[in-house]
């Protein structure tokens, strides 16, 4: 019997979505499995362009029907939904991060193009979109990286209401096939933020120069350059600073699809992992029988529940967001730092397990554990998005606010919001429902209690101990704050979507022993930094806490881990 809770080809059945919904995730999913394992592989290492895939799109009208908004709609199944975005991160990233890739860039591209006013430019991404053409997005440039303020894509006026742009962009995802890319530059005649232009540009265009693939992957992340490229008043999509706020609102947007791409990758790794470890046969017993590879084994499981539930509720919040409800810039760098850095410890817990396995070249665990490194340093790297996390820390622990509450979202509405979110600033406004009912809710399940002694516990941290002024300019201690601070948001919503879809209790009580010690952890880390104080010293320490353990309830949660054996596998 499938486990319920991961996603499995054989049983897959989004019944919860729309019938064209539903036969579009089918229709990727069967697409996949009839290519077969070996030619998955194959292309994968032999860096195939994404040719087939992208044909099968265009025919199905995959990213057409995903990635239009209602607005310029063309059909009534075409909307902007991130509640079967995200479904679909999840079956890219069980089949290949490569065609992840085209996918979330192309997701990038299409930001500027439709928070832009400019109608002509939105009815031609339609119309590409439409033709199965993919998108790119030129922000980040070989010196600058992502430091939008020193743009080198330079743009002079030629005297027509048009510009000629010429300058080079690094790390470019469909660089080399785009049909449109939305350029970020700044005018050569105005100074400050006000120079600053989001264009669209077309790869196939003479003035667009292809340098090169900047890695080794079916992945093109191209480095190109544009020479004297001709910009049309038409082709202007942003001026001054709200093409400084689509930059990072895109990215707001575009950064949401790491978790559930990490998700898939695990999903995959762990079938493989578990039904090799319980059919290999070590010293007379499975490597199964071991304790250490069923407590490895059982905390990957948990962990890879635990990102599920998180990016699960974090839909809900995404896709209810408003001017005056915007908890959404908290959960979504959560998603972006914590979840995938979660699949970085479920594919090393499993290939603890499997060891040489890992790495053989007929798996697909060898490239998950590639492609999953990568997730985390996307879109910002963990970090930056920990730092961003602590702007919210204080508002979300100490001062919530009442809200509405916010139900299950797989409703086939169109989230206009992400495309009119309005000036990338104001976080310390932003506002929180209270924490603590999620973890009454589950107080009778020891770990839960045992973990919100710990949350508690940071309360008073932050209204005892907080860093002072000099301590706020080091940023390593920060980040260790951050880490404990995320641990509670994390949990907070994961209780929130065990309640809206019945959790097993065996499985929840599991996974907070696991946050729990990774809480204590933490803790332990913030203790020797070498500039926390005697108070925050003890504070940390003080925070160590034990989980609850239970033989029997593991016992349970591991029968579910061994079930996964032989659950699925990838046709040949």
């Amino acid at each position: 019997m499938a486990d319920p809770l991961l996603f499995n080809p054989r049983t897959y059945d989004p019944a919860h979505f729309d019938p064209e919904t539903r036969r579009l995730l089918r229709a990727t999913v069967d697409w996949f499995e009839g290519r077969g394992k070996r030619k998955l592989i194959e292309d994968y290492r032999t860096r195939a362009w994404l040719a087939d895939f992208l044909d099968f799109s265009a025919k199905e009208g995959l990213f057409a029907t995903f990635l239009t908004p209602a607005a310029a709609a063309g059909n009534e199944n075409q909307r902007w939904d991130t509640a079967r975005i995200a479904a679909l991160n999840e079956i890219f990233g069980f089949y290949g991060l490569d065609y992840w890739y085209a996918w979330q860039v192309t997701i990038l591209g299409l930001g500027p193009v439709w928070q832009s006013g400019n109608e002509a430019a939105r009815a031609r991404a339609a119309e590409l979109l439409d033709q199965g053409e993919v998108f790119a997005f030129g922000l980040s440039e070989k010196a600058h990286g992502a430091d939008i303020y020193s743009t080198d894509m330079l743009l002079e006026p030629d005297g027509d209401g048009g510009f000629r742009a010429t300058g080079s962009k690094y790390y470019i995802g469909n660089g080399n096939a785009a049909g449109l890319v939305s350029v970020f530059g700044r005018r050569t005649d105005v100074e400050g933020p006000e120079g600053y232009v989001f264009f669209a540009a077309d790869s196939r265009h003479s003035a667009y120069r292809l340098v090169k693939n900047v890695v080794d992957s079916s992945k093109y992340v191209s480095e190109f350059r544009l020479e004297n490229y001709p910009v049309a008043p038409e082709d202007v999509l942003h001026t001054g600073r709200a093409a400084f706020d689509a930059a990072l609102n895109t990215v707001n947007v575009g950064k949401f699809n790491l978790c559930t791409a990490s998700i898939g990758i695990c999903e995959h790794a762990m079938y493989e992992a578990v039904s090799h470890a319980h059919n290999r046969i070590l010293y007379g017993r499975p490597v199964t029988a071991f304790p250490h590879v069923r407590r490895e084994l059982a905390d990957a499981y948990v962990r890879l529940v635990g990102m599920k539930l998180f990016s699960d509720r974090a839909v809900d919040y995404f896709r209810s967001a408003g001017p005056d409800d915007r908890r959404y810039l908290l959960f979504n760098p959560m998603t972006k730092m914590k979840v995938t850095t979660e699949g970085e410890k479920v594919i090393d817990l499993m290939w603890d397990v499997i060891a040489a396995k890992g790495f053989e070249k007929d798996t697909y665990f060898a490239q998950a554990s590639a492609e999953i490194r990568g997730l985390p340093k996307l879109e910002g790297t963990v970090h930056v998005n920990l730092a961003l996390i602590l702007k919210f820390m204080r508002n979300h622990l100490l001062a919530p606010v009442e809200y509405p509450e916010v139900p299950t979202r797989v409703d086939a509405a169109d989230d206009d919001f992400l495309f009119r979110q309005g000036p990338a600033r104001g976080l310390g406004s932003v506002r929180f429902h209270d924490w603590r009912p999620a973890y009454d809710g589950y107080a009778h399940i020891p770990n839960v209690e045992r973990f919100r002694e710990q949350a508690d516990a940071l309360c008073e941290f932050v209204t005892t101990a907080a860093p002072d002024e000099q301590q706020s300019r080091d940023l390593d201690l920060l980040l260790a704050v951050g880490q404990l601070f995320a641990l509670v948001v994390h949990g907070q919503l994961i209780l929130e979507q065990a309640r809206l879809t019945e959790l097993d209790e065996d499985v929840l009580d599991e996974l907070f022993a696991v946050l729990v010690r990774d809480f204590s952890a933490h803790a332990v880390e913030l203790h020797g930094k070498h500039s926390a104080t005697e108070q925050q010293q003890r504070w940390a320490l003080g925070a160590v806490r034990r989980p609850v353990v239970d033989e029997a309830r593991s016992a349970r949660v591991w029968a579910r881990v061994e079930a996964l054996s032989g659950a699925y596998e990838m046709a040949p």
